[in-house]
C-alpha cells in the first residue's frame, strides 16, 4: 500500500543557511496558522538556548497541509556536534530538502548531513536559499553543489536532483533561478511530485523503528518514529526488540499521537507511513523496534558515530559550594546525566574514579557545553574538568581523532593563521582565494582545536569564520603546547576591592570587577606572559595621616573580560577545573592552597609524580 496522502521530509543544512526560517514559511503557507495569528520568528527553535545562539540543537517534528496532502517536516541541527540527532531522524523520512546559502555555498556540515542522506538512498531537493542577497552567486553555487554530489558518490538519480531557488525571509520560491517567485507554491509542488509517498502493508504485522524519544510530564516517555508496516492502535499489546540485542520486552500502547502543525494530536490508530508518538512503553530506547508479538522482527538502526571528547563532571567542592544551586548532590548529578544519555545517543556517561565523579563523552566541545548550559539553567551546580580527546589503540598503534578544519579569513591574516596551525599540528589540504578573503582547509588533531576559536577571532579582528567536522582516527601526532598564557590566581578569600584590582591589572587581563566574591585558588584573570601569578585582589589601601598630590584621585580600572561558558572551557589548563552554578562560572585550581600547589609542581618537575 502507498499512502499518497503523506510526505515525510527532513530539512538539512549547514548552520545559519536559513533552514529554520524556511520551515517557518512552509508552516505559514501550509495552513498551520490563522490569518490574523501573531507568529514568532524561527518558531521551531523553541529551546531558549537555540533562540539565543541562533542554531538548532534538537531535531523537531511538525506538519503542514498542501492541497489534500499532509507533509511531515523534521527540522534537523546543522552543527556536526549534534550529528547524532541528524543520523537517527533520517530513518523516518523518504526525502530531504538540502538548504544551501546562495553566497556561502556548500559548507562542512552540508557535506556531513548530505553524505548520510545519500547513503540511505533518500531523494534530495536542493533549495538555494537567500537568493535576495546582494552578493548571491547562484550559478557558481549550483556548480559547487553538483561537485559535492560527485565527491560523495551520488548515483545518477541523485545527481539529477531538482533545484528550487528561494528566499525564506521573503517567503518566496521559484524553479527558475532568473525569476523571483511569488510564494512557496513551487517548493510545495516539487515536494509532492518528487518525494515518494511512504509505503507499507496496513494489514501486515505492525513494525515501527523508534528514531527519537521525548519526555512528557503527564504521559511519561514518548517514542517517536515512522510506522513501517501494519496499523498501530491504542490498547494494542506489542513487543520491544532491538537489532543489536536479543532482549524482548512486552508492552502496551497507552496513547498515540500524530503531529498536526506544531501540536501533538491524540488519535486511536495510525497507518503505515505516518510519523507518530507512542506513550506507555516504559524503558523504550532509541533504536528499538515496536512490533507484533506474533512476528518479532527488529529493524536495523543506523550506527551513531562514536564520541571523541571527554570531560569529567563532579560534585562542587569549592568554598562557595551550595550557595547558588538547587541540585548539588552526586545523586542529582548522576540521575540527570544518565537521563540525558538515554535521550542523546551521541552522549556516553559512566561512573568516574570516585562516587562524586562521572565521565561524560560527547561529539565535541559544543555538544558538551550545550549540556552544561542546559543543566546550569535547570538549577544544577557542579564542576567540570578540561576537555580531553578519546584515544584509541588501532592495530597496536596509539591513535587520536583528527578533524577537517575549514577557515575563511581575510587575506592579510593568512600568515598568522598558518603559523598557529603549525604549532597545533595542522596540515594544509588546500587554499582557495575568494575575493579579498582566503578559504583554507586543514586536517588537525581534535585537541589542537581546544582554545583556537577565541585565538582566531583575535588574530583576524573578529572576521574569521571557523567550521570543523570529524574526519578519522590517525596515529598520535605528538605533544601540542596548549596554553601560551598563565592564570592570575586569587591569594585569599574575600571580596574584590578596587585598590587590589588596580594593582592586579598590571599583571594581565582580569575576569572580575569590584565587589565580586573570590576564594583563594580561584582564577581571576589571564597572564599573557605564560606563568601563573598569585595576586591579592582583596587588598585594601593602608590609611595614613598624610596627604600628597594625586593619591586620592579615583583609581581607573580596565573593564574586565566577561567569560562565556565556551571561553571558560577553552581557558582551562590541566590543573584547573570550572565551577558551574546557575548564576556563575568560576575557573579555579584543582589544588586551592598555594603552598600545596607549589609542592606538587616541584614533585612534577623532579619526576616524582
Amino acid at each position: 500500500m502507498i499512502n499518497d496522502k503523506i510526505r515525510n521530509i527532513a530539512i538539512i543544512a549547514h548552520v545559519d543557511h536559513g533552514k529554520t526560517s524556511l520551515v517557518n514559511e512552509l508552516l505559514k503557507q501550509g495552513q498551520v496558522f490563522r490569518e490574523n495569528q501573531q507568529i514568532e520568528d524561527r518558531v521551531m527553535d523553541s529551546n531558549a538556548l537555540e533562540r539565543e545562539r541562533g542554531i538548532t540543537i534538537l531535531s523537531k517534528n511538525c506538519s503542514c497541509q498542501y492541497k489534500d496532502v499532509k507533509i511531515n517536516i523534521i527540522d534537523t541541527p546543522g552543527h556536526a556536534d549534534f550529528g547524532g540527532e541528524v543520523e537517527r531522524v533520517l530513518k523516518m523520512v523518504d526525502g530531504v530538502l538540502l538548504v544551501v546559502d546562495a553566497y556561502e555555498g556548500p559548507m562542512p556540515q552540508t557535506r556531513f548531513v548530505l553524505e548520510r542522506a545519500l547513503a540511505l538512498k533518500l531523494k534530495v531537493i536542493v533549495v538555494i536559499n537567500k537568493i535576495d542577497r546582494q552578493d548571491a552567486r547562484v550559478s557558481e553555487v549550483i556548480d559547487e553543489v553538483l561537485e559535492l554530489f560527485l565527491e560523495l558518490d551520488a548515483n545518477e538519480e541523485q545527481l539529477n536532483s531538482p533545484f528550487i531557488f528561494a528566499s525564506a525571509r521573503m517567503g518566496v520560491a521559484s524553479d527558475n533561478k532568473d525569476i523571483m517567485g511569488k510564494d512557496m507554491t513551487p517548493l510545495f509542488e516539487k515536494i509532492l511530485d518528487y518525494i515518494p509517498a511512504p509505503e507499507g502493508d496496513e494489514n501486515g504485522h505492525c513494525q515501527m523503528l523508534v528514531s527519537s524519544a521525548e519526555h512528557n510530564d503527564y504521559v511519561g516517555k514518548l517514542a517517536v518514529g515512522k510506522i513501517a508496516r501494519g496499523t498501530l492502535k491504542v490498547g494494542k499489546s506489542v513487543c520491544l526488540c532491538n537489532y543489536y540485542d536479543e532482549n524482548i520486552v512486552k508492552a502496551k500502547i497507552v496513547s498515540l499521537f500524530v503531529f498536526e502543525g506544531l501540536k501533538k494530536v491524540a488519535v486511536d490508530s495510525a497507518m503505515p507511513g505516518e510519523i507518530v508518538c507512542v506513550a506507555g512503553l516504559e524503558g523504550v530506547q532509541i533504536g528499538d523496534t515496536i512490533c507484533d508479538s506474533e512476528k518479532i522482527e527488529p529493524i536495523e538502526f543506523v550506527k551513531i558515530a562514536e564520541p571523541s571528547v571527554e570531560m569529567t563532571f563532579m560534585v562542587n567542592d569549592s568554598p562557595f559550594a551550595g550557595r547558588e544551586g538547587k541540585y548539588v548532590t552526586s545523586r542529582h548529578l548522576r540521575d540527570r546525566l544518565y537521563k540525558e544519555a538515554i535521550k542523546d545517543l551521541s552522549l556516553k556517561v559512566s561512573d568516574g574514579q570516585t562516587a562524586e565523579q562521572f565521565k561524560v563523552c560527547g561529539r565535541g566541545e559544543m555538544h558538551l557545553s550545550i549540556l552544561i548550559e542546559n543543566m546550569r539553567r535547570d538549577g544544577y551546580e557542579f564542576q567540570v574538568s578540561m576537555p580531553k580527546v578519546l584515544i584509541k589503540e588501532i592495530n597496536g598503534v596509539k591513535c587520536e581523532p583528527i578533524d577537517r578544519l575549514y577557515l575563511d579569513v581575510p587575506e592579510d591574516c593568512t600568515g598568522v593563521v598558518m603559523q598557529k596551525m603549525g604549532i597545533r599540528k595542522g596540515e594544509l589540504v588546500q587554499m582557495t582565494p575568494h575575493g579579498n578573503r582566503m578559504k583554507m582547509e586543514f586536517t588537525i588533531p581534535s585537541r589542537g582545536l581546544f582554545g583556537f576559536k577565541s585565538e582566531l577571532l583575535t588574530d583576524t579582528r573578529g572576521e574569521g569564520v571557523i567550521n570543523s567536522v570529524f574526519f578519522e582516527y590517525q596515529p598520535w601526532k605528538g605533544e601540542i603546547k596548549r596554553k601560551e598564557y598563565g592564570s592570575l590566581i586569587a591569594h585569599e578569600t574575600g571580596e574584590a576591592i578596587v585598590y587590589g584590582l588596580y594593582n592586579a591589572q598590571e599583571r594581565g587581563e582580569l575576569f572580575i570587577g569590584a565587589g565580586v566574591p573570590v576564594y583563594a585558588g580561584m582564577v581571576v584573570g589571564r597572564n599573557p606572559k605564560g606563568d601563573d601569578i598569585v595576586v591579592n585582589v582583596c587588598k585594601k589601601k593602608h590609611l595614613t595621616n598624610s596627604r600628597s598630590a594625586g593619591t586620592d584621585d579615583a583609581l581607573r580600572l580596565i573593564p574586565p573580560k566577561k567569560m562565556s561558558l565556551e571561553d571558560a572551557i577553552e581557558f582551562l589548563g590541566d590543573d584547573e577545573i570550572l565551577e558551574v552554578t546557575p548564576k556563575s562560572f568560576r575557573i579555579r585550581k584543582i589544588i586551592l592552597d598555594h603552598n600545596l600547589r607549589l609542592r606538587e609542581r616541584g614533585k612534577m618537575l623532579r619526576g616524582e609524580i
